[in-house]
């Protein structure tokens, strides 16, 4: 008996010892020593033109007899009458009128360009939740520090002030040794098809490899990340993947007053409850990973234990990211109702009934895969499957470690020095999809500081930017393009 207990315990000294060796093995992924950017002083108008950009109502819609291009018409004239060097000294084009590529032609053909991008589209205002905005959603007021309006966030903001960044640096006679491409899309709101997908099919077309891409996306996250009270610049390096299916029973409908057993509602409302009482499993190697990998020198020792040990301690760390919404939707391919349709009177059994099931998917999985996937768990012949759409596979996971991931991440350090930087997943979707073709190297940063609450503003009520904030983003774009030379 004294013999196994001494080589138990003999084995957790040396698991122990291991756990030990694997976290004080960890090193930070954190560049230090970074100068800071040449200070520059934006202008008062730059505040003012984003303004302007608000007051113009580019809302655009699903159907798109329904968006009215007279607001694209008026974007396009203001932005030209704004920025007069952009529209003097870069090639510009156009695509199914309002697709939006600039090209600043670099002085060393031998380097790849590289294509920084965003989308001057919005998303309409909720019908009757006008009355729950502060200030307008189209005045473009600018109030307490703040210009409030649709599209300060999304994505206004990283068009005009890519626009202000190039201009200033015209301004200075800054000339490029690298080509700077800038796509800005119409419709990313509404899955980019006449913007972003034509633009980047043009450029694949014209045989263009670019050195990376940089769109919209992560922020710099002032309340931190699970387990680091730190501000953190999250910059994405994927995006998951998107299918919506339909779920529907056919039964034989009736009278109300004898109904079968289980009618095509009940059959439908158990597919439904039986994909959410069986999730798709966790996973840190989504992309999660690499997450974990930038934070876990900068959380206390305890937590640097499991972070550096995630062979023993995955499943505690899976269980604690499941805790909140958005970490939960980094770990797995994520499973919504949406929409349920069935019946049109009360005393009446519906012959059919269909729900709309949306699914966000983790690299690794693919849209066959989790068809294949729901049809299991649903288990019932009776029940059809049907995809909605064609849906999309996640995007590629480019690698923190290339040469542009690093260029950013010094970028992002030269303005704001304190802020932890690391990369993330995606939950969302980007025009940025588009351009797999051209590079292995897609990014996805909004230079801008938001708590969890601000970011309810992005499609939601009360949309505003911080002044100070805004000039910050120019600054960023202005030394990201002069960092990239090389």
């Amino acid at each position: 008996m004294r013999s196994i207990l001494r080589l138990i315990g003999a084995l957790l000294i040396l698991l122990l010892v291991a756990l030990l060796i694997n976290t004080f093995r960890l090193t930070s992924h954190q560049l230090t020593n970074v100068p800071p950017a040449t200070p520059i002083e934006v202008p008062d108008s730059a505040i003012q033109h984003l303004a302007g950009a608000i007051r113009i109502p580019t809302v655009s819609f699903t159907d798109y007899a329904l968006t009215d291009t007279t607001q694209f018409d008026k974007f396009l004239t203001y932005v030209r009458a704004t920025f007069p060097l952009v529209h003097r000294r870069l090639k510009h084009e156009t695509f199914n009128q309002y697709g939006l590529l600039y090209e600043w032609q670099g002085k060393n053909p031998a380097l790849k360009p590289i294509l920084l991008m965003g989308h001057y589209d919005v998303v309409p205002v909720i019908q009757g939740t006008q009355r729950m905005w502060k200030r307008p959603p189209f005045d473009g007021l600018i109030e307490g520090g703040y210009l409030y309006g649709r599209g300060t966030l999304d994505d206004k903001m990283s068009v005009m002030g890519l626009l202000e960044s190039v201009e200033y640096l015209l301004h200075t006679n800054f000339q490029p040794e690298r080509t700077i491409l800038l796509a800005f899309g119409q419709d990313e709101e509404t899955l980019g098809k006449r913007g972003a997908q034509t633009i980047a099919a043009a450029l694949k077309q014209r045989g263009v490899s670019v050195e990376y891409v940089l769109d919209e996306g992560g922020i710099i996250k002032t309340d931190g990340v699970s387990g680091l009270n730190k501000r953190v610049a999250l910059i994405g390096i994927t995006e998951k993947g998107y299918l919506s299916l339909e779920v529907t029973a056919i039964g034989k409908g009736g009278h109300s007053s004898m109904p079968p057993v289980q009618t095509s509602i009940g059959m439908v409302a158990e597919a439904v409850s039986k994909l959410e009482h069986n999730p798709f499993p966790a996973r840190l190697d989504g992309g999660v990973d690499r997450l974990l990998d930038y934070v876990a020198s900068e959380v206390s020792f305890g937590q640097r234990v499991a972070l550096a040990n995630r062979w023993l301690f995955g499943p505690l760390i899976e269980h604690q990211m499941s805790q909140t919404k958005s970490a939960n939707a980094s770990i797995r391919t994520t499973t919504a109702p949406t929409i349920f349709r069935a019946g049109a009177k009360d005393n009446v059994l519906p012959i059919d009934a269909t729900a709309t099931i949306n699914f966000r998917l983790l690299p690794g999985d693919t849209v066959e895969g989790v068809i294949e996937r729901v049809k299991q768990v649903i288990d019932n012949d009776s029940i059809q499957v049907n995809i909605l759409g064609k849906g999309n596979d996640p995007s590629i996971v480019s690698d923190p470690g290339s040469p542009s991931f690093l260029k950013i991440h010094q970028t992002i350090k030269s303005v704001f020095p304190d802020v932890v930087v690391a990369p993330y997943v995606m939950l969302g979707a980007t025009d940025s999809k588009y351009y797999s073709a051209l590079t292995s190297s897609i990014y996805r940063f909004s230079p801008i500081p938001l708590n969890d609450a601000e970011t309810q503003g992005i499609h939601g009520t009360n949309e505003r930017i911080g002044v100070n904030d805004y000039q910050n983003m120019i600054r960023f774009y202005v030394a990201l393009i002069k960092n990239s030379q090389q």
